[in-house]
């Protein structure tokens, strides 16, 4: 088997990769296959940092048998009959990507996208999540910043790495705010990494309620603090998932007490907002700062009216007209709401994917599955929806 590195050629231009150099050269002497990587101008890794290990750099990648990207691939670039690694934003019907699964149909290919690669109990096993909430939480700080004239912050995407990145952070000086945050997955741990380096305490939820602190202080929220049923205010995980419309949000009292608030969780739009327009127009609507990392449009976060752009992350929501304005006014709260932040760290956010990938996808690809979990992950396979995949029928017919 050969494996290809394809280059990115989505616009706007995404420089992250699948595989950095070095865990190419790995991966042929682990694995014993060969790896060629397609030659771009953009990529956060040149072409001669791969060439230094020894690897084959083309123009042309023809030849593989998979190919390993990261967004989608144009249409006019897929090559038939191959076996694609990607994602493809394909699951939720999305408009725009029609033509692409559309073709990659039509051209007799597989399709393996990365958001279905789950264990047996469904969880997924890789993903740009982590950091997202890092560079998401960075951002929040350098919002918090500006907005109060505290400190400046290097934008993330002009610092080389994480490294860069968190020496910055070291002129971040907090009073003693509260800052609550959602959810319990790679992106809520990311945001933590990123709290825990500013040296920020962490508090349960009933202290961060109760409680005031001399110092700055954090609140992680589970769906269960967040969520409770209608009929008797209990909470069971299964039963949210499956059904969302039996639950109401209870997340109101952390709106009067939170300054800064980090949107982490995962959000069914069958389920209700976390707070409303009217909650935010109260006078003991206290957050100032809203980082919403998940980034839905109309979502569970009402005044992400729109995703912001890494050049341009920051954005004002009027509390009382419900209208964008600029992003420091004082009837506005900040919002921050970049929906591709693990492009602002593309090295590192590379690295810990392509770890992640052979760690837990080569073995499988390369060797036995017995839980079928790239079987799972297939939508199409040899230009055929697979039966997990037949509801995307009607989407590209």
């Amino acid at each position: 088997m050969r494996i290809g590195i394809i280059r990115e050629e989505k616009v706007p231009a995404d420089k992250r990769v699948a595989f950095t150099p070095q865990q190419c050269k790995i991966i042929q002497e682990v694995f014993g296959i060969e790896v060629l990587v397609q030659s771009s101008a953009l990529r956060c890794f040149d072409d001669a940092l791969y060439r230094a290990q020894g690897l084959q750099v083309l123009d042309d990648v023809s030849d593989c048998d998979v190919l390993f990207g990261v967004k989608e691939v144009p249409v006019a670039k897929i090559i038939e009959g191959k076996c694609y690694f990607i994602f493809s934003h394909t699951l939720k019907k999305q408009a725009q990507n029609k033509q692409l699964l559309r073709s990659l149909l039509d051209k007799k290919c597989t399709l393996v996208d990365y958001e279905c690669l789950t264990n047996k109990v469904g969880e997924r096993i890789l993903g740009f999540g982590r950091y997202a909430g890092v560079v998401g939480t960075y951002n929040a700080m350098k919002a918090y910043g500006l907005r109060y004239g505290a400190f400046a912050l290097k934008s993330a995407h002009l610092c080389v790495d994480r490294s860069e990145l968190e020496r910055e952070l070291k002129k971040v000086k907090l009073p003693a705010i509260k800052i609550v945050l959602t959810g319990g997955g790679r992106v809520a741990g990311g945001t933590i990494e990123i709290l825990n380096t500013l040296g920020i305490k962490s508090v349960s939820p009933e202290e961060f309620l109760s409680l005031s602190f001399d110092e700055a202080v954090y609140t992680q929220l589970h769906a269960d603090h967040h969520y409770h049923r209608r009929d008797d205010g209990r909470f069971d995980m299964h039963e949210l998932m499956e059904h969302p419309e039996r639950y109401r949000a209870v997340f109101v009292p952390y709106t009067k007490v939170a300054d800064v608030f980090i949107s982490c969780h995962f959000w069914d739009p069958k389920a209700e907002k976390l707070f409303s327009k009217d909650d935010m127009k109260s006078g003991d609507f206290k957050i100032k700062v809203i980082a919403d990392i998940t980034c839905d449009i109309d979502g569970s976060v009402p005044s992400t009216l729109r995703s912001s752009t890494i050049e341009a992350p920051l954005y004002g929501y009027h509390k009382f007209t419900g209208l964008e304005t600029t992003p420091f006014e004082e009837d506005a709260i900040t919002v921050m709401a970049v929906d591709n932040l693990p492009c602002e760290l593309p090295r590192d956010a590379s690295l810990d994917f392509g770890q992640a990938l052979i760690d837990k996808v080569l073995p499988l690809l390369l060797g036995s599955d017995p839980d079928q979990v790239i079987a799972r992950a297939t939508i199409c396979a040899n230009g055929v929806l697979t039966d997990k995949f037949t509801y995307l029928q009607d989407y590209v017919s």
